[in-house]
């Protein structure tokens, strides 16, 4: 044989594909879509785990200061509307979120939404913090 054989798969043969249900079913995203509904985002939206866990779910200290998850939900879902709102019609946007954290702290977070595709090849948005992919 002379010459170099290349083996190349279509691009139709997908070896493996971790989809967004997939991604929800695990827990690595949360889907907060009704509530994003309500705050006026017509995307489906998740949250991922890094967000739920550290941001959304306040401890037992801020708890006693009046925060739940739906307060603080909220406050995401609806910055971010701003947000979108207020951008240059990109694909990503960075917001800030005022937190308060243990022992009555305010904390200014920086999240980021990113609008992509979905499992069919609808719009979603994914909210994460900064540094996650």
């Amino acid at each position: 044989m002379t010459g170099v054989q290349t083996c190349a798969l279509p691009i139709s043969d997908v070896i493996y594909a971790y989809t967004r249900a997939q991604a929800i079913e695990d827990g690595r995203l949360v889907d907060v879509s009704k509530m994003a509904r309500e705050a006026g985002i017509l995307f489906p939206v998740a949250v991922t785990a890094s967000v739920w866990h550290t941001y959304v779910v306040p401890d037992e200290g801020s708890r006693r200061y009046g925060q739940s998850e739906q307060g603080r939900l909220w406050d995401i879902l609806w910055l971010l509307r701003c947000a979108i709102r207020s951008s240059n019609k990109g694909d990503m946007v960075i917001f800030q979120v005022r937190f308060i954290m243990k022992e009555k702290q305010l904390r200014v977070v920086s999240l980021k939404a990113i609008c992509g595709p979905g499992d069919n090849l609808e719009p979603v948005v994914t909210i994460m913090i900064p540094d996650e992919d």
